[in-house]
């Protein structure tokens, strides 16, 4: 019960910090804008994005570690996995945002249908369901614009 009320003080405390700062306030409004982001993912993408200064959405999944690694030489294929670099704990709640971002999300919904078509499997197309959510969510910050399906 004492860890609990420590971690929705510490969780009280953090709200407070980004409503305190107009841009922090500003730019995670504009993630909670995303489809399948909310409270917990828009804190953790904030922290994320603003902790340094990537050039690129390309740059930032990178860093989280949810870029592919394929791994062929010659006739050998093995399967492409990812990179595994960066914090494990976003990438936790990244999973999970994906897994809803599949249904809720239309540009994601689509992404999933077109790998689907190719033969890719489950564990696959959430992972690359959490890259677009993070190229979606930079490009949202970078931009200083709300989210708008590009799906029609």
């Amino acid at each position: 019960a004492t860890l609990n009320e420590e971690i929705r003080k510490l969780k009280k405390d953090i709200d407070d910090h980004i409503d305190g700062h107009p841009e922090l306030k500003q730019d995670r409004s504009l993630l909670e804008s995303i489809t399948a982001v909310g409270d917990v993912m828009s804190r953790e993408l904030l922290s994320l994005i603003h902790s340094r200064d990537f050039r690129s959405a390309k740059q930032c999944a990178a860093f989280l570690g949810i870029t592919p690694v394929h791994n062929e030489s010659g006739d050998s294929r093995k399967p492409t996995k990812i990179r595994k670099g960066g914090r494990a704990n976003v990438r936790g709640k990244l999973f999970m945002a994906a897994v809803t971002a599949c249904t809720h999300n239309p540009d994601i919904r689509a992404l999933r249908r077109r790998m689907e078509d190719r033969g890719k499997t489950g564990k696959v197309i959430v992972v690359a369901a959490m890259r677009k959510l993070v190229q979606i969510a930079y490009g949202v910050i970078k931009h200083q614009k709300k989210y708008t399906p590009q799906v029609a």
